[in-house]
């Protein structure tokens, strides 16, 4: 555990969030207009993926939120 505060936190959960409401909002906008023809079992399927895939860079994103290190 460290002893003291560190920037790094603070500054990544509100990278965090910004990321997160960007990436949706791109999905929201942009992924619908693509996939509203195809049947439904496949556009979940596509937004199933969607859900999952922005959790890939996360680990390395909170490793460097804890110790400042790349991943």
């Amino acid at each position: 555990m460290r002893d003291q505060p560190t920037w790094r936190i603070p500054v990544g959960i509100l990278l965090l969030v910004v990321g997160l409401t960007v990436y949706a909002l791109v999905i929201a906008r942009y992924v619908p207009e693509l996939i509203e023809g195809w049947p439904t079992l496949v556009q979940t399927l596509v937004y199933l993926l969607l859900g999952i895939v922005w959790l890939l860079p996360l680990r390395r994103f909170l490793i460097w939120m804890e110790t400042g290190r790349k991943g």
